[in-house]
């Protein structure tokens, strides 16, 4: 769900100043007539105590072999948070090491399902008890509104957790009907070792995609945290050993992509990878690890969503759904509607009522209560967002609202919104990873039908009407892995989720996602003299 990288695409030094990027941009940072809400002020102290920054092997934290350490940001300032231990291949190899170890001969894969249930759901009480801590951790590291991530994004890991913990004692094979006198039967057992990537945009809701789901199904993990944001998964990781968890069962290292990532997808004794991040990194992480031991690859990667907004939508519902879906988490969602395509009817009213929802929409700083939209991750993101925008404008898309940053420090940018927005146009083809929206026009459902599928992403796509009819046609013609209707990011622990085309493979959350954590091992057993077949 990201543009989380294996490679150092984009790369740009943590000491790059927030002065020298201004100045790669003629319209500066500073207030317009098409400016925001505005409440930046100096920075609240967030209200948690940092207590570990290293790697977790074998069930204790410990120093890199290396003794490396890396900084991590504040998005609101641009300054160190802390330093986090920063792991190499040869750390990876003790990762692994103890996982394969804590899967071929300790004890949680031999642990009943329920024992296993147990300690994962205990592991969600106290998410629970700590999730002021957890939240703020997370919006520090992050960005992300506190209001988001106290309300709205913990409550859902500790649900999710909840939801595992509740398939672990459920999973099971079947008894198959053969032709002839044989017994058969299909067994459903841990995959083994997983490898898993997580982003930076959504770090402990994405691990807990995938750490829930794996931990059920009885195998141990070898997780990488993003660069950008280790400290939330960090946290949480010491509460799931205070829950329980054997040792080596999870094991957690923090590093960059192209060192960390690499040596997990090439690892041999890896069995199993699940990535989360941008399409090109994803084809480095396929490459590896079929060049490795051909290990299965789950993929969830970027998107370009299209919202139809049809001429009998309700209009007003229409806005705020479309608003929220492209701006929500500072436009860092791999499933942001970020095409938006309005019927001709409607659309000079829907870009008007857009561009005021916009410029009401309260940027600052995200502990800061009422405040909608934080900073951007970092200064490679707002530096890319900003060209994005410019590009926007010289491509003759007209610039409603927004357009510039906001602030005299900090990964600050205005909502911005485009309309006359063409499908050839570099705002309504690339994934910006910003809060860009770009407003488009459409005529007819069989035009907008293609244009909305001609994208190389499949993630997620909205549809705006009345006519259940005209959702109907749009749901099963738009190619894509989920279809919200007169609704945008309505998630749940046991909706699917996944894309089409270089959206990714496979899906997360629900039933679905164990299936990506276990294999099928069939049972043929000779029956003598049976009473009945």
């Amino acid at each position: 769900m990201a543009t989380q990288k294996l490679s150092s695409l984009l790369s740009v030094s943590s000491s790059t100043s927030l002065r020298s990027l201004g100045r790669c941009f003629s319209w500066g940072r500073g207030i317009s007539r098409f400016s925001t809400s505005v409440a930046i002020e100096e920075p609240i102290t967030p209200p948690v105590q940092i207590d570990h920054t290293q790697l977790l092997i074998n069930g204790q934290f410990v120093d890199a072999v290396s003794g490396k350490t890396f900084p991590t940001l504040d998005p609101r300032t641009g300054e160190v948070i802390t330093h986090v231990s920063e792991g190499d291949s040869e750390d990876v190899n003790r990762a692994v090491s103890a996982a394969r170890k804590a899967f071929d001969e300790g004890p949680w894969p031999k642990m009943t399902p329920y024992e296993r249930s147990r300690i994962i759901f205990r592991f969600a009480d106290l998410l629970e008890k700590h999730s002021d801590e957890v939240a703020a951790l997370e919006t520090w590291d992050n960005g992300k509104p506190y209001e988001q991530s106290a309300n709205v994004e913990i409550p859902m890991v500790i649900r999710i957790f909840r939801y595992y913990a509740g398939w672990a004692d459920k999973i099971h094979g079947l008894t198959v009907q053969a032709d002839g006198p044989y017994h058969v039967q299909t067994l459903h057992e841990p995959i083994g070792v997983a490898g898993q990537i997580v982003p930076w945009n959504f770090p402990l809701l994405i691990y807990a995609w995938k750490v829930g789901p794996a931990l059920a199904c009885g195998n141990t993990i070898i997780l990488k945290t993003s660069e950008q944001t280790p400290l939330s998964a960090i946290f949480v990781s010491k509460l799931l050993l205070e829950a329980g968890l054997p040792p080596g069962v999870l094991n957690l290292i923090s590093g960059f992509g192209p060192v960390v990532g690499a040596a997990i997808c090439s690892h041999m004794d890896v069995d199993k990878l699940s990535f989360t991040g941008s399409t090109n990194t994803g084809k480095i992480v396929l490459e590896l690890a079929s060049k490795s031991n051909l290990k299965p690859v789950t993929l969830e990667l970027g998107g370009k969503s299209p919202i139809i907004v049809c001429e009998d939508a309700d209009i007003d519902l229409a806005v705020e759904h479309s608003h929220s879906a492209v701006f929500f988490n500072q436009g860092q969602c791999c499933c942001a509607g970020s095409r938006t395509f309005v019927h001709e009817r409607v659309y000079d009213e829907f870009v008007e009522k857009a561009k005021a929802r916009a410029l009401k929409r309260v940027v600052g700083d995200p502990f800061k209560k009422g405040v909608e939209q934080g900073p951007q991750i970092d200064a490679v993101q707002f530096k890319r967002i900003l060209e994005y925008i410019r590009s926007g404008i010289d491509s003759g898309a007209t610039l409603e609202s927004g357009g510039e940053s906001v602030g005299p420090k900090g990964y600050y940018i205005q909502p911005t919104v485009f309309s006359n927005v063409q499908d050839d146009m570099l705002i309504a083809k690339d994934e910006i990873f910003g809060p860009v929206q770009s407003i488009l026009k459409f005529q007819s459902l069989d035009e907008v039908i293609r244009r909305a599928n001609t994208t190389q992403y499949g993630l997620a796509a909205g549809v705006f009407t009345k006519n259940v009819n005209t959702a109907n046609t749009l749901t099963r013609a738009l190619r894509a892995g989920t279809i919200w209707i007169n609704c945008y990011l309505v998630f749940d622990a046991a909706i699917p989720f996944g894309g089409y085309k270089m959206s990714g493979h496979g899906r997360v959350k629900g039933i679905y996602s164990l299936s990506n954590y276990l294999q099928v091992k069939a049972v043929v057993t000779p029956l003598e003299n049976p009473a009945w077949l």
